[in-house]
C-alpha cells in the first residue's frame, strides 16, 4: 500500500507544479489522510487495489477483497494467473491468454475475470498497468479491481436467452450460425474437417394438428433430450426453429461413421413418445454435408446439407442422405414433379397395376395388391416412392388416394371368385373422418363384396388420438373390409397395436426377407417370431419382397401364409390380370435366381481407372459394396492393383480378380458404403486441402473426376495397357 501511496504522491506533486490553467487539487492533504481515504475506499468495497512484483507474483491485495476469496488459499506470493481467470464469450472471441499479456507487460483495461470466492464463483473487472524503473526495468503491476458479479451474471443470462432455444435449451439458430462460421474459419487455416447434419422431423405437423401445440412442444423437448444422448460430446447441437435441428461435428469426415450416426439418430427419434395420455410416433430425415468437401463457406455448406435433406425426404423419409453434386438437379426435378402432380389426375396419367399375393402352400393366387403408377408424358415412369411423399406434403394424397380406391374396387369387381384387392391407406387418409363413407360408397358403386377389399395400414396411424383411432377401426370393420398391418417390424412396432386393432393380416417387411437364408442373418428367427405371434392372434401373414427361390423356400418353411414378390410376378396392368384369370389359371410358377445375392447396380457410366501414373477411361457396368465390373482396358492381368475414380473425389483402391479381354472384375480393398438412398459411395474422399497444396484453388469438390495433378518433376513412364474404345472394338495407347 505504501508503494501505491508513493506513486500517488508523486503524481500529486507533478500536478502541484503544473502551469496555470491546469486542474489543481482543492487542498493538500497529508500522506496519513490520503492513506485513511484509500482504506475507507477499499473497506466500502467500491473498489480494490492489487500489485505484483517483477515475477508477476501478488505482493498486495486489498484486505476486503482477500476476505472474499475461497478460504485456505495463499494470496501473497502466489502467481497472479492462479488467482484470476479471464472470461470471454465464444471460444474464438476470448482474450489472449493472461500469461501472454503479463509476459509481454501489456496493459489490462476492464478485463473480466473469474475468481474462486468464499461462496462460489465471483466475477471481477480488473485494470492493471505495468511499472518500470528509470532504467526501464519491469517492476511489476499496479492495478485496481471491482466486483461485477451481479452485472456479469445478468448479462450472461441475457446473452444465453439470445443464444439458446427457450423450449429445448439447445443452441438456437443465431448461435449455431455463428458457431459454424467461426469453426469453418478456424478449421480452414488448420486444414481440418467439419460435418454438418440437418434433421427435419417427419409427421410432426400431424402431432400438432391432432394433439395440439402443447403436445407438440412436449414432443420437441423429448426429441432434444434423445438427440443430446446420441450426438458426440464434442458436437454442437441446436434447434433451428420449428421441427428442424442441426448438428455440427468437428474433425469427422468418415462417411461410414457419419452414416452409422445418422442411422442411430433416425432409430432413436422414431421410437414412440408418451405425451400425457396420448402416444405419438414420428420419424426424421437427415441431410449430411462435410467441409471442405461439400462447401468451404458456411452458406455453401448449409445449402449442401439442405439439399441432402431434401433428397432424403423425397426418397421416402426416415432416411439420411449425403450431399453430392447431382442433388441440385434432383431438387429442380422434384419441384417440377410437384407442379405436374397437381394436373396428373385430370390428364389421366395415373394407372393401377396389380401384384399377385400367392398362397405359400400351393402357389395359388389369393389376392392382388393395387399399386399406383404414373407415366409422365415427358419424364416417363415416376416411382411411387418419389411422388407419394410429394402428394402427402402438398395435401394431394386424399384426392389421389380416393381415385386409387375407386379404380381398384372397379377392377377387382371384374375378377372371378373371391380374390381380394389390397389398397394402401396413408396415415393422412386414415385420419380423414369421411374415409368410411368413401370406402362404403366405393364398394357399393363397384358391386364388390366388402370382404374382398383389404386395407393396408402402417403403424404410423396410431400416432394420433387413441380414441379416434379405435373409433375409425370400429367403423371400418363394421363395413366388412379386411385390415392388414403393413411393414410390420420396421421400427414402430408395438404389441399393443395387435392387441387393440382388429387386423386380419400382418405383412412381414421385405427387409427381413432379404438374405434370410444367410447363416449369420437373424432375420429367419424374426420371421419365425412374427409368424408365431400372428398364428396365436389368428391372423394371416404375407412375406413381402421375395425374389429368390431360397427365400421362397425359407419363408414357406417358417410358416408364412402367403408370399408376394418378383419370384412370382411384378405389378402388371389390369389387362394382364384379366388375361391370366380369364383362362382359369390361378397358379403362379416361381421364377427367379436360386439364391439371394446382394444388389449389383447396373450403371453403364464412365469412370476412371488409375494404374501407376496413368489414367484410363472405362465403362462402369455394375457396382456393389465389394467390387465392380469395368470395361475399357485390354488384357489386364489378374492381381493388378488399380484405383477406381468414381468422381467427386471418390477413389476406391481395387484388385483385378477376373479379366476377360477388355472386361475386368474388381474387388475393393475397402467396401463402399450406402449414401443413405439407393447409391453407394466411398468412406473418404480426396481432401480439397490436398488439392490446394498441389496448386489447385481451394474449393468444394466439383462433379466428375478430381485426380491429383501430375507432379512437374515426376519421371515419365509408358502405359502398361491399351485403352479400348467401348463398343467399337478398337484399342489405342492410353
Amino acid at each position: 500500500m505504501r508503494g501505491l501511496l508513493r506513486t500517488i504522491g508523486s503524481k500529486a506533486a507533478q500536478t502541484a507544479g503544473s502551469p496555470a490553467g491546469t486542474p489543481r487539487p482543492a487542498a493538500r492533504i497529508s500522506d496519513q489522510e490520503r492513506l485513511a481515504m484509500l482504506q475507507a475506499f477499499e473497506e466500502a468495497e467500491i473498489g480494490w487495489f492489487w500489485a505484483t512484483d517483477a515475477d508477476n507474483r501478488v505482493v498486495y491485495l486489498s484486505q476486503s477483497a482477500a476476505d472474499k476469496l475461497a478460504p485456505g488459499r495463499e494470496i501473497l506470493g502466489a502467481p497472479l494467473v492462479t488467482l484470476i481467470e479471464p472470461v470471454g464469450g465464444e471460444e474464438e472471441d476470448r482474450e489472449r491468454p493472461l500469461s501472454f499479456v503479463l509476459g509481454a507487460h501489456g496493459r489490462m483495461t476492464d478485463l473480466t475475470v473469474r475468481v474462486a470466492g468464499r461462496n462460489g464463483e465471483m466475477y471481477w473487472s480488473v485494470t492493471g498497468h505495468p511499472q518500470f524503473d528509470a532504467s526501464q526495468e519491469f517492476q511489476g503491476y499496479r492495478g485496481s479491481a471491482k466486483d461485477i458479479t451481479a452485472v456479469f451474471e445478468h448479462q450472461r443470462d441475457a446473452s444465453r436467452l439470445s443464444q439458446y432455444d427457450s423450449l429445448t435449451g439447445l443452441a438456437n439458430r443465431h448461435r449455431m450460425t455463428k458457431r459454424l462460421a467461426a469453426i469453418l474459419t478456424a478449421y480452414r487455416a488448420a486444414k481440418r474437417s467439419c460435418a454438418l447434419l440437418t434433421l427435419d422431423l417427419d409427421r410432426f405437423k400431424e402431432v400438432n394438428d391432432t394433439l395440439g401445440h402443447p403436445a407438440g412442444d412436449e414432443l420437441l423437448i423429448q426429441v432434444a433430450q434423445r438427440l443430446t444422448r446420441i450426438v458426440p460430446a464434442n458436437a454442437e447441437l441446436g434447434r433451428m426453429g420449428g421441427d428442424e435441428f442441426q448438428v455440427v461435428i468437428p474433425d469427422l469426415d468418415d462417411r461410414g461413421a457419419l452414416g452409422d450416426l445418422a442411422q442411430r439418430l433416425i432409430q432413436m427419434v422414431s421410437q414412440p413418445y408418451a405425451l400425457g395420455q396420448d402416444r405419438a410416433v414420428i420419424g426424421t430425415s437427415i441431410g449430411v454435408a462435410i467441409a471442405p468437401y461439400d462447401g468451404i463457406e458456411p452458406d455453401e455448406l448449409v445449402k449442401s446439407a439442405d439439399l441432402a435433406l431434401y433428397a432424403a425426404k423425397s426418397n421416402g423419409r426416415g432416411q439420411y442422405r449425403f450431399y453430392s453434386n447431382d442433388l441440385k438437379d434432383t431438387a429442380d426435378e422434384r419441384r417440377g414433379i410437384e407442379e405436374d402432380l397437381r394436373d396428373a389426375l385430370t390428364r389421366g396419367e395415373f394407372e393401377m397395376h396389380y401384384q399377385p399375393v400367392v398362397r405359400a402352400s400351393d402357389n395359388m393366387v389369393v389376392a392382388f395388391e393395387a399399386l399406383m403408377r404414373w407415366n409422365h408424358p415427358q419424364r416417363g415412369p415416376i416411382s411411387p416412392t418419389v411422388f407419394i411423399p410429394i402428394a402427402e406434403e402438398t395435401g394431394l394424397i386424399n384426392v389421389i388416394g380416393e381415385w386409387a380406391l375407386l379404380r381398384a374396387c372397379e377392377d377387382a369387381a371384374q375378377w372371378p371368385g373371391d380374390l381380394r384387392v389390397a389398397v394402401n391407406v396413408s396415415a393422412t387418409q386414415f385420419s380423414f373422418d369421411g374415409l368410411p363413407r368413401l370406402i362404403n360408397a366405393a364398394v357399393i358403386a363397384a358391386g364388390l363384396e366388402p370382404h374382398r377389399l383389404e386395407l393396408e395400414i402402417t403403424e404410423s396411424v396410431f400416432m394420433g388420438d387413441a380414441f379416434a383411432v379405435d373409433r375409425m377401426f370400429a367403423r371400418l370393420k363394421k363395413i366388412g373390409v379386411k385390415l392388414s398391418l403393413d411393414d410390420f417390424g420396421t421400427g414402430y412396432s408395438s404389441l399393443s397395436y395387435l392387441r387393440k386393432a382388429p387386423f386380419d393380416k400382418i405383412k412381414i417387411d421385405q427387409g427381413f426377407v432379404r438374405g434370410c437364408t444367410d447363416k449369420d442373418n437373424p432375420a429367419s428367427a424374426i420371421i419365425t417370431a412374427i409368424v408365431s405371434l400372428a398364428n396365436a392372434l389368428r391372423m394371416e401373414t404375407t412375406a413381402e419382397g421375395v425374389e429368390a427361390l431360397d427365400e421362397l423356400a425359407m419363408v414357406a418353411q417358417l410358416g408364412a401364409s402367403s408370399v408376394q414378390g418378383f419370384v412370382f410376378s411384378g405389378a402388371v396392368p389390369q389387362e394382364q390380370v384379366l388375361a391370366k384369370l380369364g383362362s382359369g389359371d390361378f397358379h403362379y410358377e416361381a421364377v427367379g435366381p436360386a439364391r439371394y445375392r446382394a444388389d449389383r447396380r447396373s450403371l453403364l457410366r464412365t469412370a476412371g481407372a488409375i494404374h501407376e501414373d496413368h489414367r484410363y477411361e472405362v465403362l462402369l457396368r455394375n457396382l456393389s459394396r465389394t467390387g465392380a465390373l469395368i470395361e475399357g482396358m485390354l488384357e489386364v492381368p489378374e492381381g493388378t492393383e488399380l484405383v477406381l475414380d468414381l468422381g467427386e473425389g471418390q477413389l476406391a483402391v481395387a484388385r483385378v480378380r477376373r479379366s476377360d479381354g477388355s472386361v475386368q472384375g474388381l474387388e475393393f480393398e475397402t467396401p463402399l458404403i450406402s449414401d443413405g438412398a439407393d447409391g453407394l459411395c466411398t468412406r473418404h474422399r480426396i481432401s480439397p486441402y490436398l488439392l490446394a497444396a498441389a496448386g489447385m484453388p481451394l474449393r468444394a469438390l466439383p462433379a466428375g473426376a478430381q485426380s491429383l495433378p501430375a507432379q512437374p518433376n515426376a519421371p515419365a513412364s509408358r502405359p502398361r495397357f491399351m485403352q479400348v474404345v467401348s463398343g467399337s472394338g478398337n484399342a489405342r495407347a492410353a
